[in-house]
């Protein structure tokens, strides 16, 4: 038999909050596709998403460190011809 996993969901209620933050939040909600409530629950996920310990740069090095340190970018050489597209 199957045992089936149940999820726990917190709740949270916000008060006090300004007419035009509420309005802002309900407009952002329509343009997404979302209720108010889904689109307060996507911004609170995004707000506390961890925060890489690196910087871009860091992350970078790292993906092209297999790459030899005597690699040289060649430079172009004469007349870059544009490719025509019409029939």
């Amino acid at each position: 038999m199957v045992q089936k996993r149940s999820l726990v969901f917190a709740q949270i209620l916000i008060r006090n909050i300004e007419e035009n933050v509420k309005r802002r939040l309900k407009q952002r909600a329509k343009v997404n596709g979302h209720s108010m409530e889904e689109e307060a629950r996507t911004i609170l996920r995004e707000a506390v998403k961890p925060v890489p310990k690196e910087g871009l740069g860091t992350e970078l090095a790292k993906l092209f460190s297999d790459v030899p340190k005597e690699f040289k970018i060649l430079k172009m050489r004469g007349r870059v011809r544009i490719p025509k597209f019409d029939d």
